[in-house]
């Protein structure tokens, strides 16, 4: 079992910068991967992916946000971050964390609660 815990999330001007933090604790030597997903509020649409990064630390973003976004993580996967630079409106979601973890030949997905991000003036 892992657990993950967003927090970072609130008001930022478009053009600015946020950094949202994921804390995963529990089995977190079983974790393949850690990924930020995001949803605007009281949309029905799925959520889409911002980014992920691998054990390898091979990090992949969606189009929306790369050159903008960057994914790290400490080396004990406790801590994965989300570097929001050059913040637009349309970034304004809800965001969650996402670790895959378990085994290698069934494993789990686990998701955080969400932080959510506000884009204005």
């Amino acid at each position: 079992q892992v657990q993950v815990v967003e927090s970072g999330g609130g008001w930022v001007q478009p053009g600015g910068s946020l950094r949202l933090s994921c804390a995963a604790s529990g089995s977190i030597s079983s974790i393949k991967a850690m990924a930020w997903y995001r949803q605007a509020p009281g949309s029905g649409s799925a959520r889409e992916l911002v980014a992920h990064i691998t054990t390898a630390g091979s990090a992949s973003y969606g189009d929306s946000v790369k050159g903008r976004f960057t994914i790290s993580r400490d080396n004990a996967w406790s801590t994965t971050y989300l570097q929001m630079n050059r913040v637009k409106p349309e970034d304004a979601a809800i965001y969650y964390c996402n670790a895959v973890a378990g085994s290698s030949w069934s494993p789990t997905d686990y998701w955080g609660q969400g932080t959510q991000v506000i884009v204005s003036l």
